[in-house]
């Protein structure tokens, strides 16, 4: 996050009352520690490079083209070029589409530079520019025929349908608006798509606040941005319209629980609602909370996490486990085969995490966000770069494929984006301290308390657990290392009692600093080692990585007599592409003894998993029968990716659980 100078000012937070207190000047506040930002680490081997470059090539082009053919570009046109004849076609929230797009293309262009890619999304900018309003409302729906009043996805007038579910979809395409702008504007130094967000943004703060209207987006996402624009422009009116948006949920007179505005923020103490509505409300609670200094929102945010994490967060890192409304259900209701667990959800969580262990630096978050990482968000894009998921279930019976796109889009543009951001996940500083959060091959040139430090990763991660951590080029000299210990290291699945290893084993890590061990206590996750170090100095990092059987709490229905399994950060699946036989006939040993066979040729190189186990079957006597069989597993976010076949992450584990073949 980029920083500003900042200013002491007074805010007076009046919870569970109808009034607003403005700051009037800018905060001292900000996140306590600061992410590296990705342009300054550049991911050059290992298991990441090849997505990354996917994604620029494969992934962010076939988004334009489909961009293109669903007629969601040509909406800037028409709103160019308005007229009461136009009948608009697809979705009100398609703008977003595009302007997510762009955000993936910026992130993409400041790491490699490619004209063509760059051409493609200042022609498209030309485009955003000519569909906006002369006072800066953009909002293809409405301005292509400003006459269309009736259809919810416009409404009589501006604004009419923001709150109602976020019918209007408004404010949110205007987030993703401002979200590209920042990131293009960075990437190329070009503000013309940064003029067009700041001039939407000013058409909202007009609009709405404290002297306009009392609304609170349907769809939240305007909050966080507002909050880069703020840190972008330096401009505390943005800071104080998110923290407007947000003081107003439960104030309004549309209240609803699917989208998180039916009591003040801080009376709410679960996740609940849509998920990716809600985590992204939570990324803008978390911002104001860090940028205003405003405890009570942290407090907020704080309590909500560990209701996730405790009681509705999957075991592939997802959460959203409703189809219906796409939104959390009942603790500890996470049903499998109809799991929603969308990609954008998983995407909002990432960012949620990452937001939390910028405040409280706490390995934790990152342990949490690694899990959806590897799982429940890489999960929705194909290693091809070009077939998605909306939904990302654990369990399926061989008719759910992934899709060339959709109607509703967000998840593919979703990936677009993301992914080119993850280098700036791996490292972050406060003072003199230089935090390891994820391994992964990379080189990176820090800023340590105003010096400069280069380090190195070379590491087969998510593969093996060895790590070698290389310091180069050091202007700093004493400062120290803080490496993350994973939850996984440490026999916690996740930080609760809501997964739990069952299989008695106790994997050990050991540290050493040119070839010679340390040792050290654990602060909040972190092995530390401060010494003064110098260009040449190598940390070896070594994680023992056993294939660990997982049981869920008893009180998740789904998952009774069953067990999954995963080896580090990657949880594994059963596919039938693999496996003959009925997942569901099949019982595993108490501790099966697992081969792993690195396949460099198979779904992009993987570590595959064997084990000996038994088939039910009932005889022509209906006697129960057993079978030697052999099962094969394969890391969950590789699925789907062959031909059509069932899977399944939870495996019987009580002969309960196991239904027999019927001769």
């Amino acid at each position: 996050m980029r920083s500003i100078s900042l200013i002491l000012i007074s805010i007076i937070l009046c919870a569970g009352q109808a009034t607003y207190a403005r700051p009037t000047t800018r905060p001292i506040h900000n996140y306590p520690f600061t992410p590296v930002p990705f342009t300054a680490v550049h991911i050059d081997g290992g298991f990441w490079s090849p997505r990354l470059e996917t994604n620029r090539k494969v992934t962010i082009p076939i988004a334009y083209h489909q961009s293109e053919a669903t007629g969601r570009i040509y909406h800037f046109w028409q709103a160019a070029h308005p007229s009461d004849t136009i009948h608009p076609k697809g979705l009100r929230y398609d703008d977003s589409d595009v302007y997510k797009i762009i955000e993936g293309a910026a992130y993409s262009l400041q790491v490699h530079k490619d004209r063509q890619l760059e051409h493609i999304t200042d022609s498209i900018i030309d485009l955003i520019a000519g569909a906006q309003e002369p006072d800066g409302y953009i909002y293809t729906f409405r301005t292509m025929n400003p006459k269309q009043q009736t259809d919810k996805s416009a409404g009589p007038s501006r604004w009419t349908y923001v709150e109602s579910h976020g019918q209007s979809h408004e404010l949110y395409n205007m987030g993703h608006l401002i979200e590209a702008s920042i990131a293009y504007w960075h990437a190329t130094g070009k503000r013309k798509l940064l003029d067009v967000a700041i001039k939407a943004a000013d058409c909202i703060c007009k609009a709405i606040g404290p002297d306009g209207l009392h609304i609170v987006p349907g769809h939240e996402e305007i909050e966080l941005a507002l909050c880069k624009l703020y840190l972008a422009t330096g401009n505390v009116k943005y800071l104080n319209e998110a923290q407007f948006f947000i003081d107003m949920r439960g104030k309004t007179s549309v209240r609803s629980q699917y989208n998180q505005s039916d009591k003040p923020i801080t009376e709410q103490y679960a996740a609940e609602g849509h998920a990716v509505r809600a985590c992204y409300l939570y990324c803008g609670i978390a911002d104001v909370g860090a940028l205003t200094g405003q405890q009570a929102y942290i407090n907020a945010i704080d309590t909500i996490w560990q209701d996730i994490v405790s009681h509705r967060l999957y075991l592939n890192g997802g959460i959203g486990s409703m189809r219906s409304g796409e939104a959390f259900g009942a603790p500890y209701y996470l049903p499998n085969a109809s799991a929603y667990n969308e990609t954008c959800a998983s995407i909002a969580l990432t960012f949620l995490n990452q937001r939390l262990f910028l405040l409280h630096g706490e390995s934790k978050y990152i342990d949490v966000l690694e899990r959806t990482l590897y799982n429940g968000l890489l999960a929705g894009v194909s290693l091809s770069g070009d077939h998605f998921f909306y939904p990302n279930p654990l369990a399926a019976d061989g008719t759910y494929t992934r899709s060339q796109w959709f109607g509703t889009a967000c998840c593919p543009s979703n990936i677009c984006r993301f992914i080119p951001s993850l280098p700036g996940y791996i490292y972050a500083v406060r003072g003199r301290d230089v935090y390891i959060n994820l391994f992964m091959d990379n080189k990176a040139d820090l800023s340590v308390a105003g010096r400069s430090l280069s380090l190195t990763q070379q590491t087969r991660y998510p593969w093996d657990g060895d790590v070698l951590l290389t310091i180069g080029r050091n202007r700093i000299g004493t400062f120290s290392l803080k490496i993350r210990i994973p939850g996984w290291m440490q026999d916690k699945p996740v930080p609760s009692d809501l997964y739990a290893y069952a299989d008695g084993l106790h994997p050990q890590y050991t540290i050493c600093v040119n070839g010679k061990p340390v040792l050290s206590s654990l602060d909040k996750g972190y092995f530390a080692i401060s010494r003064k170090w110098k260009s040449g100095d190598q940390v070896r990092i070594h994680f023992d990585m056993p294939v660990r059987k997982v049981m869920a709490n008893t009180r998740v229905a789904e998952d009774a007599g069953l067990a999954a399994y995963e080896r580090g950060p990657i949880v594994y699946c059963a596919e039938s592409v693999d496996n003959v036989m009925d997942f569901n006939a099949l019982l595993l040993p108490r501790h099966p003894l697992w081969k792993i066979d690195h396949l460099s040729d198979k779904l992009g190189g993987i570590d595959q998993l064997e084990a000996d186990a038994q088939l039910l079957n009932y005889s022509s006597e209906g006697l129960v029968e057993t079978s030697a069989a052999c099962l094969t597993l394969i890391p969950y976010y590789a699925w789907a990716n062959r031909d059509k076949s069932k899977m399944a992450v939870w495996l019987p584990q009580s002969v309960s659980r196991v239904i027999p073949i019927q001769e």
